[in-house]
């Protein structure tokens, strides 16, 4: 039998403790044995945040809100959301987004790997490989010409 695990009380495994960014989570497809879509329950005080706004190439990412009033952040505004609402941050910049606590919520996606993920505010570009432990993340600025270095 697939693994099973509640996402409106399930416990969460993870914890990030960095001023203004603290949140708890859990990778509920590590939970129920998932290799396709992946997602994440969040957990976030008031005011805390869990990523910087960002967007990704080549990634659809869905939020729903399990509990709380989280507030989202897009291009178009920012809007607090509640219980049930449901959010798609298309691939591109057009999907742009960052969340603020208060609340409990999954975020989904289909985990496409390698990824991009673009940091409008902070001018950062990031790479992710197949293994999250190579996460590589540039300034944009710092940018060279194609054929730089090259004979």
């Amino acid at each position: 039998m697939a693994g099973v695990y509640n996402l409106a009380d399930g416990p969460l495994h993870d914890e990030h403790d960095r001023e203004g960014w603290r949140f708890r989570a859990t990778r509920v497809a590590d939970e129920i044995g998932a290799e396709r879509i992946g997602g994440s329950v969040y957990e976030l005080a008031e005011g805390e945040r869990t990523f910087p706004y960002h967007y990704h190439h080549g990634v659809e990412e869905w939020l729903v809100v399990l509990g709380g009033t989280p507030t989202v952040r897009t291009p178009d505004g920012t809007r607090a959301l509640q219980a049930g609402d449901v959010v798609c941050f298309a691939s591109g910049a057009g999907g742009a987004h960052g969340v603020t606590g208060p609340g409990r919520f999954l975020m989904l996606s289909a985990g496409a790997r390698p990824s991009i993920a673009v940091y409008p505010d902070s001018d950062k570009l990031g790479a992710r490989p197949a293994d999250d432990n190579d996460r590589l993340t540039f300034r944009r600025s710092s940018a060279v010409d194609y054929w730089d270095g090259e004979e």
